[in-house]
């Protein structure tokens, strides 16, 4: 079990011990989307919604949850996040909202969860924001498109 980082030798799980890495700048770019239909799409895009403006409530709601990514997953470092934007656009040939979050930290851990976690959340507020209107809704497609700083170096989606 030594090549694991999150597992204790004698069993158990563990947060992996940071306090040996250099601080460096950090930053991460994800992105998802939610599948809508015609008629919840027509409805977000005019802003005709009993709820509210779905993309304003889904950028707040994705800034929020990535501040609280340490407390939903597990074994995640608290993070000071410095920058968090959520953008959200209207996909008008696949009526769905794409959502793309870019998160930024100087620190001695990455901030991929956060910028996940912050596309997830929004994709998730549209969800709960639409679902009135249809069931048929599909969140999908969540993955990092890019990553800046630490020991791995950087990444970017090919």
């Amino acid at each position: 079990m030594t090549d694991f980082t999150h597992i204790h030798p004698d069993g158990g799980v563990l947060m992996v011990d940071v306090s040996g890495k250099e601080e460096t700048s950090r930053t991460a770019v994800a992105a998802g989307r939610v599948l809508l239909g015609e008629d919840a799409f027509a409805r977000v895009r005019d802003q005709t919604l009993a709820k509210g403006d779905v993309i304003s409530v889904a950028q707040v709601a994705g800034i929020m949850g990535s501040k609280e990514t340490s407390r939903l997953i597990p074994l995640c470092h608290p993070v000071r996040l410095q920058r968090v934007e959520v953008d959200i656009t209207l996909d008008h040939d696949h009526h769905a909202l794409k959502v793309r979050a870019f998160a930024k930290s100087t620190g001695k851990t990455g901030v991929e969860m956060e910028a996940l976690t912050a596309v997830s959340v929004a994709c998730l507020t549209i969800y709960d924001m639409c679902k009135a209107i249809t069931k048929n809704l599909v969140i999908d497609d969540i993955h990092l498109l890019a990553k800046t700083g630490g020991q791995s170096g950087d990444y970017r989606k090919t």
